[in-house]
């Protein structure tokens, strides 16, 4: 399915431009099936990848993770805040671990 077909055509919204990169890496594999996608940090910090992360994480009530933080958590801390200092960390070479403070 192509970038363009995920969209609801009725909708008349523009295309959606995560699903744009994640059709242009499937082709990639599919081109060559040995390639190596050595350069997807840059890819990875975007502000629409991590909004598109979150929205999928809370659409399936994501479970805590290692930290123990759970949905209600970040957003408590503030979600926008969370993903921007996420995207921070990981501009800057950092593995994007986060503790959000959990009331005591």
């Amino acid at each position: 399915m192509s970038a363009i077909a995920a969209i609801p055509a009725a909708s008349g919204s523009r295309v959606d431009p995560v699903r744009v990169l994640q059709h242009t890496l499937y082709r990639a594999a599919k081109a060559d099936p040995g390639r190596r996608f050595h350069a997807l940090s840059d890819k990875v910090h975007r502000g629409d990848v991590l909004e598109r992360a979150w929205a999928l994480v809370r659409a399936n009530r994501g479970a805590p993770g290692i930290d123990r933080t759970t949905i209600a958590q970040v957003e408590e801390y503030g979600v926008s805040r969370l993903l921007d200092e996420l995207g921070g960390e990981l501009r800057e070479g950092g593995q994007g671990h986060f503790v959000v403070d959990r009331p005591s």
